[in-house]
């Protein structure tokens, strides 16, 4: 029960992480998130 729960703890900080970079972003419509910046995040999260 508690792996459940410290689960579903890390893919609501994961998802609140992406809504924040969403909203930063989405200040300058034309600016993509750079890819270097995306792989930076995929590693940290294989890391946890």
């Amino acid at each position: 029960m508690n792996i459940r729960r410290e689960e579903r703890k890390k893919v609501a900080i994961e998802k609140q992480i992406d809504e924040n970079l969403k909203r930063v972003y989405e200040q300058d419509s034309t600016q993509k998130i750079p890819d270097r910046f995306l792989e930076l995040l995929d590693k940290l999260r294989e890391q946890e």
